[in-house]
């Protein structure tokens, strides 16, 4: 017997979630049949301001409301303008800015070099990295906080190949991320010792 088509679609929809397996996709789909009309309703329209009152950052490319863009940390004349910490997403950011131990800017790649997955420096948020710092000389050290994975280090790499030459400092976050953590599941004990202990390239 099949499941009726409005929850066989909510079943494959829940499905496209990452870490979502079937079951589980199933499980919501009920779940969400049981809620009130209020909530699916405030539910949905979550998902749709999602999408349509969210945007990039114009200066480092957080996520941002679009009627605050530049985002509150940009717009911040209190935050130290010598120092840009790269992160690989929003969520990485707001992981960093948790330990409160960092205060100066970032900036979002929204993405790292994958070959595998046909992604070059074109497709993330590296252009503007570059023209930021030609247009901003008050900036001393760029950080490079970003996953320690494969696709990570040739990023960090690469971003140090093309940023040392302008004479800017250029470091990353101390081996306190074992191999294969994602910066935002990290505990902010390992995440303060990785900002604190960090190393040039």
């Amino acid at each position: 017997m099949q499941y009726p088509d409005a929850i066989a679609k909510l079943i494959e929809s829940y499905s496209k979630l990452p870490g979502i397996g079937r079951k589980t996709a199933t499980r919501l789909a009920f779940y969400t049949l049981g809620m009130s009309e209020e909530d699916v309703s405030n539910f949905s329209e979550s998902l749709k301001a999602s999408k349509s009152d969210l945007t990039f950052c114009q200066v480092c490319g957080f996520i941002t409301s679009k009627s605050d863009n530049p985002c509150v940390i940009c717009s911040d004349p209190s935050r130290d303008q010598s120092k840009i910490f790269v992160v690989e997403d929003s969520q990485d950011e707001m992981a960093i800015e948790s330990t409160h131990d960092y205060h100066g800017l970032y900036h979002v790649l929204n993405g790292v070099l994958s070959p595998m997955a046909g992604r070059g420096p074109e497709d993330i948020n590296v252009s503007s990295l570059i023209t930021r710092l030609s247009d901003h000389p008050e900036v001393k050290e760029v950080i490079i906080g970003l996953n320690a994975s494969t696709e990570g280090e040739a990023t960090t790499l690469y971003l140090g190949r093309l940023i040392k030459p302008a004479g800017i400092k250029v470091t990353r976050l101390a081996l306190g991320l074992s191999m294969g953590t994602n910066v935002n599941y990290a505990d902010q004990l390992t995440l303060t010792q990785a900002v604190n202990g960090r190393t040039e390239i």
